[in-house]
């Protein structure tokens, strides 16, 4: 499985969720498979976006193209940190 971890400040939440939600079908053409949406326990503009890929290659060109960063921009993302990763492991205790 392969996974991307985004780390990034937004100027307001309720905006950047807007946009979030509007590029649902985007993502998902461009290969996402599921998300998870987290935000710092002391500051909600502070989000983390964990998501699924159906591969690294087709995450790493949607995240990186021109049309993506400027809907950052739109949406109110301040410097996003991506982290591309391979699953090793998973269990439940």
């Amino acid at each position: 499985m392969q996974y991307v971890l985004i780390i990034h400040e937004v100027e307001n939440y309720q905006a950047w969720k807007q946009v979030f939600d509007q590029a649902a079908a985007m993502r998902k053409d461009a290969g996402e498979i599921s998300y998870q949406l987290l935000r710092y326990d002391n500051d909600a503009n502070n989000i983390v976006h964990f998501s699924q890929w159906s591969s690294l290659e087709r995450a790493r060109r949607f995240f990186e193209s021109p049309e993506l960063v400027e809907i950052r921009k739109k949406a109110g993302v301040k410097t996003p940190g991506f982290i591309y990763l391979q699953a090793l492991e998973h269990g439940v205790l």
